[in-house]
């Protein structure tokens, strides 16, 4: 224990004595542990997101649409365009034949849409729903100040607005925007009730940045040849699965599909969104560990480099030491741990800077983000196993320098 504690206080002697070619040498080191904090920061708070907003739907509820889960990772999207898309006649026939399904709310939406009055309008960010009035109950959306259509506006297709909370501030600001009128692709539509405000998807994308008006007239706006998304609510929690598997079969029959093929549609549940997510960030995470390895092999090849020329620097030390009786072992520990003490100092820096990134990018997305303790221990694992690899060999030759030789070195 003495010994180490000696080699430990040559060491911190040796790194104060040159602290910036030390700082320089470990570059490498700290670039690649702050990328490993860094990504694995993002990653923790986009799943940590991803399972908050996804628990925003409404109970034992999945969604029935053309298209692959959430967007995350790489698809044939021109595969998936020529499937057959879903219409009214699906939803209805759900309803009718599917008897564990309790709620069928079936919506179509169109981004980067512009909404005015008589002296204001928004950008064109604003992402226009039609529905039923069913949506309230699979979605999770709540109405703070009006009302939501009700059954009749629905059908006949009423020119009745909701606008959410960042919609109505920019067109009607420091008022109730209930019974006025807002314009649509230059149709005006009855504002009857403001939605509560929801914060954003992932950090990034506002979801009250929205406005919601009927099915039937948002067909009559944007066409009735697009694909609806069905979100689909089960009887109870433990027909669930029960509910999935009408839903799919159903579809199946409807469309010819043959027991051999896949499915031409997509079921999503928070749970295959999050798996998605999941996959996603495995990818990530191994380009980011890759990243890290590529840094610390440079930045231990600094180390090697620093090493055997502290060695060179302090020839005639060695030899003094040895002749005094020092043995190898001591030796190579002094200049093992001189190694292994500069590496984890370089990964200490470069966890610091990573939390200092992790804290930015918390500022500025607006979403929590943690880094994992086991990617904190990882690094500095790492970082003190570079050390000790390109260390060792300075350290080995510097214990088998001949005490005479060594001596007589100017």
């Amino acid at each position: 224990m003495r010994a180490f504690l000696d080699n430990l206080r040559l060491a911190l002697g040796t790194f104060l004595g040159n602290p910036l070619r030390s700082l320089l040498t470990l570059l490498g080191i700290v670039i690649g542990v702050a990328t490993v904090i860094t990504m694995m920061g993002l990653i923790e708070g986009l799943r940590t997101k991803v399972n908050r907003d996804m628990g925003r739907l409404g109970a034992h509820t999945f969604q029935l649409t053309k298209w692959p889960a959430g967007g995350f990772g790489r698809f044939n999207w021109a595969k998936f365009a020529k499937r057959p898309d879903i219409e009214m006649d699906d939803v209805r026939a759900i309803e009718q034949s599917c008897p564990s399904v309790g709620v069928v709310a079936p919506a179509d939406d169109e981004g980067g849409q512009k909404l005015a009055t008589v002296s204001a309008e928004t950008r064109p960010s604003v992402r226009v729903f039609g529905t039923t009035t069913t949506y309230p109950m699979t979605s999770g959306i709540a109405v703070q100040s009006g009302r939501y259509f009700n059954e009749v506006e629905s059908l006949d297709g009423r020119s009745v607005v909701l606008l959410g909370v960042d919609v109505a501030d920019t067109l009607f600001p420091g008022i109730d925007p209930v019974g006025f009128e807002v314009r649509i692709k230059g149709r005006p539509f009855l504002v009857i009730g403001v939605l509560q405000r929801r914060g954003s998807f992932l950090g990034m994308v506002s979801m009250d940045n929205q406005a919601i008006i009927p099915l039937r007239v948002f067909q009559q706006l944007y066409g009735k040849s697009r694909s609806l998304d069905v979100d689909i609510q089960a009887k109870d929690p433990s027909l669930f699965k029960k509910a999935q598997d009408e839903v799919t079969n159903l579809m199946r029959r409807r469309r010819d599909v043959k027991p051999s093929e896949p499915s031409d549609f997509e079921l999503h549940t928070n749970e295959s969104v999050t798996a998605s997510f999941n996959q996603l960030s495995q990818v990530i995470t191994i380009a980011g560990v890759g990243v890290c390895l590529l840094s610390l092999v440079v930045g231990g090849i600094g180390i090697l480099n620093i090493m055997l020329v502290s060695v060179m620097e302090r020839t005639r030390e060695i030899g003094v030491r040895k002749a005094l009786g020092a043995k190898r072992r001591r030796i190579l520990g002094q200049f093992a741990t001189e190694a292994v003490l500069l590496a984890l100092f370089g990964g200490a820096l470069g966890v610091g800077l990573g939390f200092g990134l992790v804290f930015l990018g918390d500022w500025m997305v607006g979403f929590p983000m943690s880094v994992p303790p086991w990617a904190v221990a990882l690094a500095l694992t790492m970082s003190c196993g570079v050390g000790l690899l390109f260390g060792i060999y300075p350290a080995a030759r510097a214990a088998k320098l001949d005490p005479v030789e060594a001596m007589r070195t100017d």
